[in-house]
């Protein structure tokens, strides 16, 4: 059987039945292979797993299909109806794993002989059922699963409320000064000599980089940081407890240990240990470079007593711009978003010997481009591109999963969801772009496996991170950007203008690195420690973990995503990165190098999460990853 792609529909009324009628077939479908693994007692092992495959598939689809139309169709209505859907595959999801009559079938058939796959299959199966709760009492059971409904109900809310917390300001028309013309002429001035600036990405990263006066980078800024607040605070706060409840009747110390049974780190405990380890590498570069900042900055604000996030980007900028030679306006006069578009399909396809296809399919926007991804005539899979912000629309930038790649039987499907302009792009979008096309590649080349529950993205969470940031190197090598980066007047950006963006970028690099162990330690801390103040324990750990200092008086943790995917875990980042930058070590031959990257590509990306990630870096280097690569790029090595 030649697996088909997904079928969105045609017009805007189907949407609706699309987001209700498919999930609940196979919801129902999930329903009646659970009927037959209780009531048929004499089937194999092999038989067991081949049904729980079947309803993996059937729940995968039933909740991605419904998540994307929740974060990215155009119509509020259709986005509530698919949400609830959403909710009802996570509340069976997790009744499953606490149905006794289920796990019973797969623990009594421990013993039997299968393939690799199977067992480890079957180990993971047994693994999701202890995690799940089924062996707790009755009552402990119910909890747990009343828990589990309402993590994902508040999860849902909080992603719902950034979602829809975009703000606007107003500004001087004046406050503009230092932004590109194409911002300034696309920002019209009203009757009252105002601007309106919003929180949307197109409108905030060159705020933050480009604007001189400073109460314009400070007000939209803050508007950033207090998206979603007060509608997440109590949001938030609930689902902190709901999660510390639920890991105490599992038998965890915390929500950080629960999360951590089934990732590279192992433990919850290492979570601090690996952050303290980040601190001092990182450390000595920020306090170097801090300084330098202040002085820049009281060049411009001759009071100012710290730099505050808000200025964090702008101040580095003017650095590169003045010490380095980078202006980093002129760089994106290199950088229109069709070029780099057209530019990460060109690069990509070359890198992993694929073909992308443009499809005329229907999908649930206008701006959505879909592409057929192929390889010697053969369709690996289906990718869809929505690149631009929208009311309503996920704000940030993300891979989305959508059909699970299972071979002979479904064709692997994912979608980005970014908020690029459709102008000019800054350096820093170009390498988001890489990055989250990093997950898309993984997702589709990854997608050809016997069970769903190994296809695509499906290595443990804090190695997911590190093919993307992999991949972003492809934004700094002066050859590749070459191929596409180009100005109005058809040149090429100069080997020497990047040659110069990459010394400049090592600058800076010990505090973003610092501005990220402060997120991550706001992700462990805030699960760990439950404190009553959610914004004042916030604001102390961001003040002390950076140099760099948070707007006071703000509320970021209401809008920061991943509090709900990440939990815990935002530690996976740099955990991530020290992988990626192991993983480059492959490529000494360079970037474009046909046979690291068929080795990288046979090894990493296509393996899916048939081995663990251990094995997968191991078998791309010939030896286990060390610290030792990221110690030097802190460096600036």
């Amino acid at each position: 059987m030649t697996p088909e792609p997904l079928p969105f529909p045609a017009d805007a009324d189907g949407w609706t039945a699309f987001a209700t009628e498919r999930p609940a077939a196979r919801i129902a479908l999930v329903h009646e292979v659970d009927q037959r693994l209780r009531s048929e007692a004499d089937l194999t092992a092999a038989e067991r797993l081949d049904l729980w495959n079947d309803a993996d598939i059937a729940l995968s689809e039933a909740m991605n299909e419904a998540y994307i139309v929740s974060e990215a169709h155009p119509d509020a209505g259709v986005r509530d109806v698919a949400e609830q859907q959403v909710q009802a595959v996570e509340s069976l999801s997790s009744a499953r794993l606490l149905d006794r009559e289920l796990w019973r079938g797969f623990a009594d058939a421990a013993g039997q002989r299968l393939d690799d796959d199977q067992a480890r299959l079957l180990h993971h199966v047994l693994r999701d059922f202890r995690r799940g709760g089924v062996e707790l009492a009755d009552a402990e059971r119910e909890r747990v699963r009343q828990l589990a409904d309402r993590d994902t109900e508040l999860s849902l809310t909080f992603s719902r409320n950034i979602r829809d917390g975009r703000r606007q300001i107003r500004v001087p028309a004046a406050g503009l000064t230092g932004l590109p013309q194409d911002f300034v002429d696309a920002h019209p001035v009203d009757d009252d000599g105002m601007v309106t600036l919003s929180t949307d990405y197109p409108d905030l990263m060159p705020v933050r980089e480009y604007a001189t006066d400073r109460s314009t980078r400070l007000a939209l800024v803050g508007a950033y940081n207090d998206l979603a607040w007060p509608e997440n605070d109590a949001v938030l706060a609930e689902l902190l407890e709901v999660r510390a409840e639920r890991a105490r009747l599992l038998g965890y110390a915390d929500w950080a240990d629960y999360e951590t049974e089934t990732r590279m780190i192992g433990s919850g405990s290492a979570i601090p240990e690996f952050l303290d380890r980040l601190d001092a590498a990182s450390l000595p570069a920020a306090e170097a470079e801090y300084p330098v900042l202040l002085e820049r900055l009281r060049r411009d604000v001759p009071d100012a007593g710290e730099v505050t996030i808000a200025d964090f980007w702008h101040v580095l900028g003017a650095i590169k711009h003045e010490q380095y030679d980078v202006d980093a306006q002129l760089v994106r006069s290199y950088l229109p978003f069709e070029r780099v578009a057209a530019g990460v399909l060109d690069v990509t396809g070359r890198l992993f010997d694929v073909e992308y296809v443009p499809v005329e399919a229907p999908a649930w926007h206008d701006d959505v481009r879909t592409y057929d991804v192929v390889r010697g005539g053969d369709r690996l899979g289906r990718i869809h591109l929505d690149l631009h912000p929208r009311e309503g629309k996920f704000s940030h930038a993300a891979c989305f999963p959508i059909a699970p790649g299972v071979t002979d039987r479904v064709l692997p499907e994912a979608a980005l969801l970014c908020n690029f302009s459709r102008g000019l792009l800054e350096h820093d979008e170009v390498v988001t772009f890489f990055h989250e096309f990093g997950h898309l590649v993984h997702d589709i080349l990854g997608g050809r496996h016997r069970f769903a529950r190994f296809s695509g993205v499906a290595t443990e969470w804090d190695f997911v991170e590190a093919p993307s940031q992999l991949l972003e190197e492809w934004a700094w090598d002066a050859g590749v950007l070459a191929s596409f980066a180009v100005n109005a007047e058809g040149e090429p950006i100069p080997a020497e203008l990047v040659a110069r963006m990459r010394t400049a970028d090592a600058f800076g690099r010990g505090l973003e690195v610092r501005r990220q162990l402060g997120h991550a330690n706001v992700s462990y801390r805030l699960h760990v420690d439950r404190p009553a103040d959610l914004q004042a324990e916030t604001e102390r750990l961001y003040a002390s973990t950076s140099p760099v200092q948070p707007l006071r008086g703000l509320h970021p943790y209401a809008g920061f995503g991943h509090l709900t995917g990440y939990g815990a875990c935002y530690y996976t980042y740099q955990w991530s990165l020290v992988i990626a930058r192991d993983l480059l070590s492959g490529f000494g031959a360079g970037l474009m190098d046909p046979e690291a990257a068929l080795r990288y590509r046979t090894e990493v990306l296509e393996r899916g999460g048939e081995r663990d990630a251990n094995d997968l870096v191991e078998a791309f280097l010939g030896r286990p990853s060390t610290f030792d690569a990221y110690r030097d790029w802190l460096a600036g090595d």
